[in-house]
């Protein structure tokens, strides 16, 4: 099959990086799997045009309004992945709800990773929740064969996945240096890093941890926190550069390799996610994958991915991360199992290989 997938596709990104994935996955079974960046395309009228002109046989979008608008229309159905800021942020925006909810009901059949997302989107688009369905970790679709309507071969399909993982930390990364260009004393064994990993925007906010994280290292200097992340808001990242700079304690750093960024995440103490909202952090699960404790904000979207001192820990506000950061670091014996417990769960719930077999097993619905 010929399919398009449209993405926002920023460098280093999440919906970049599961574009690519996606991609991967058709590809590997044959498909003709063309990705194009929705940021360059204005209109729907200018898709419309490429589907039939490069005759796609079918198409996916990330993200219900930045590429899903851009289907509005379609001569053929279409289908959406949630990119987790539509579903949670966008629909506070009166014209961005109107738009998606138009896109939804163009959409032949909706499927939800959590009961959480299908309810969220159902409370905003009553008439289309007998469309949604959930897909619950390793669950197949074919129960749902008979919600899709019309040839089977034109069928297109809107479903916020399950996310599949696989690390791939360098052999040659340079601990020490990476402190160096840091600013981070090497010369110390007690040296407890925290690594921050998300694209600079004010959703992912960042600046949450800053003032209580530079409190925390004037009493204890052994506590360093990065940020790391493609600058998707330049204005925003000015201002967290320059806020940065004012925290001791606290570094902006520059992007790397994700085989590089792996290979520092596994030699950090932990990972941090301090997000406003999201559908499911890539960063936390790799976080898991390599054995490393990740400290989350208490979110639906993280929620769903940690079960608080069993996978990981959730924290309500700045003050509560650092107990939980204390804790995590007097108590070796709950660290282990958190690690453990987390390893476990990506291992049976996000591995990458059964996200491609269930992404090449959909796809087969659609010849």
């Amino acid at each position: 099959m010929r399919l398009l997938l449209l993405a926002c596709l920023r460098a280093q990104t999440g919906n970049a990086t599961t574009a690519a994935r996606i991609q991967d996955h058709l590809s590997a079974a044959g498909h003709i799997c063309v990705l194009k960046d929705a940021f360059m395309y204005e209109s729907p009228t200018e898709i419309a045009n490429l589907t039939s002109t490069d005759k796609f046989d079918a198409a996916l979008a990330i993200h219900l309004y930045k590429a899903g608008r851009l289907l509005q229309g379609s001569r053929i159905p279409f289908g959406i992945i949630f990119g987790g800021t539509d579903v949670n942020e966008d629909i506070k925006c009166e014209e961005k709800h109107r738009v998606m909810g138009a896109v939804l009901e163009e959409a032949r059949f909706a499927v939800a990773f959590t009961m959480k997302m299908k309810e969220l989107a159902a409370a905003e688009w009553p008439d289309a929740r007998k469309k949604i369905y959930v897909q619950t970790q390793g669950q197949d679709f074919k129960n749902h064969r008979s919600a899709i309507q019309g040839p089977i071969k034109h069928v297109m399909f809107l479903f916020f996945f399950n996310t599949g993982i696989k690390t791939t930390p360098s052999e040659t990364f340079d601990w020490y240096r990476f402190l160096q260009n840091a600013d981070i004393p090497t010369d110390t064994g007690s040296l407890h890093m925290f690594l921050l990993i998300c694209g600079l925007r004010r959703v992912k906010d960042p600046l949450y941890l800053v003032d209580v994280f530079s409190d925390w290292h004037r009493k204890d200097p052994s506590v360093h926190l990065g940020i790391i992340g493609p600058a998707v808001d330049p204005l925003f990242a000015s201002e967290i550069k320059e806020k940065v700079k004012r925290a001791p304690g606290v570094h902006l750093l520059r992007e790397m390799p994700q085989d590089d960024l792996h290979a520092a995440m596994k030699r950090c103490f932990a990972v941090v996610n301090s997000s406003i909202s999201e559908g499911m952090s890539a960063a936390i699960l790799e976080a898991m994958d390599l054995d490393i404790p990740v400290l989350a904000r208490n979110i639906p979207g993280n929620a769903a991915i940690i079960k608080h001192k069993e996978t990981g820990l959730l924290f309500s506000d700045p003050q509560e991360f650092v107990v939980l950061s204390k804790s995590l670091m007097n108590d070796p014996i709950m660290e282990r199992e958190i690690v453990t417990m987390a390893k476990d769960y990506v291992k049976n719930h996000h591995s990458w290989e059964s996200e491609r077999k269930a992404y090449q097993d959909l796809v087969l619905r659609l010849q």
